[in-house]
């Protein structure tokens, strides 16, 4: 099953009472806030309502916040460079 991985790049201020529910309708509250939701044509039409404020790729699995804390990481230890 794929899944829409929406990022909130703009905020919401100064946008209609409208876009602002479409936003809290998603689960966006904060800018650089991730969510994922499966594909469906109801989360589409609620995208293109706010697609000027958001960011939205697909994914096969929604990431938790501890994989993407486990993927930003840098490895431990020293690098030696030559």
């Amino acid at each position: 099953m794929s899944y829409f991985k929406i990022t909130l790049i703009r905020s919401g201020i100064g946008m209609t009472k409208r876009q602002n529910g479409v936003l809290a309708a998603l689960g966006l509250r904060k800018r650089m806030s991730i969510v994922y939701h499966p594909v469906s044509p109801e989360v589409a039409g609620k995208i293109m309502k706010v697609k000027e404020l958001v960011a939205v790729s697909t994914h096969e699995k929604p990431e938790t916040k501890a994989d993407i804390h486990r993927r930003r990481q840098p490895p431990s230890g020293f690098v030696v460079e030559n």
